[in-house]
């Protein structure tokens, strides 16, 4: 079993990358973000937690937080930031182990998220891999993908870690600049083949 890190700036095609590893190599793939939403659900384990930070306000009728709410709250308040960031990033760890445990019949396990560099997960993962995308194509996906404006793509640019320091902390870069995925799948398959894992079809 591997388990392989992967990371990257908004924009870069993560998601890209790990539907193929899925389709091509059969990967069992943990998605942070997702783990992250699921804890937060009624029953699970940051629900209560998020509840005493933020107040009954976050509450919606269905019983479910209001995370636009939440986003917006944080947004504001760097204080409250934290304090979330101290519920939900070591449950998602905890989570995340779990399910590495549950599915260690699987020749490959990849673990995604844009943080694994900050939280540590070097510790988890046998190699954190760094999908790249030069800035104007993330811009342009950005913008077509989920309508973003420049403003917008510009602070969260400035939210992340450099591109030097992605490249100076992980075991592997691929370019994902270019339209043709080919390329990226390409990169992928010769980094793979170089560590005994073989595709699936």
């Amino acid at each position: 079993m591997k388990v392989l890190g992967i990371t990257g700036g908004v924009g870069s095609g993560k998601s890209t990358v790990l539907e193929y590893l899925r389709e091509s190599y059969g990967a069992y793939l943990i998605e942070c973000d997702e783990v992250g939403r699921k804890l937060q659900e009624p029953g699970e384990t940051c629900y209560s937690p998020m509840v005493e930070l933020f107040g009954r306000q976050v509450v919606k009728e269905d019983n479910s937080i209001d995370r636009r709410a939440v986003a917006q709250m944080v947004f504001r308040d760097s204080r409250l930031r934290e304090e979330l960031n101290a519920i939900v990033h070591p449950a998602v760890r905890e989570r995340v182990n779990q399910l590495i445990t549950e599915h260690q019949d699987c020749p490959l396990i990849v673990v995604e998220a844009a943080l694994l560099l900050d939280d540590h997960y070097d510790e988890i993962c046998d190699e954190i891999w760094y999908i790249y995308a030069d800035e104007d194509t993330r811009r342009r996906r950005l913008k077509d993908s989920r309508g973003y404006t420049d403003e917008r793509i510009t602070q969260m640019f400035r939210s992340q870690r450099a591109d030097e320091s992605f490249r100076a902390l992980c075991a592997l870069t691929i370019d994902n600049s270019s339209e043709n995925v080919q390329n990226t799948f390409w990169q992928l398959d010769n980094a793979l083949a170089r560590r005994d894992i073989a595709k699936i079809s």
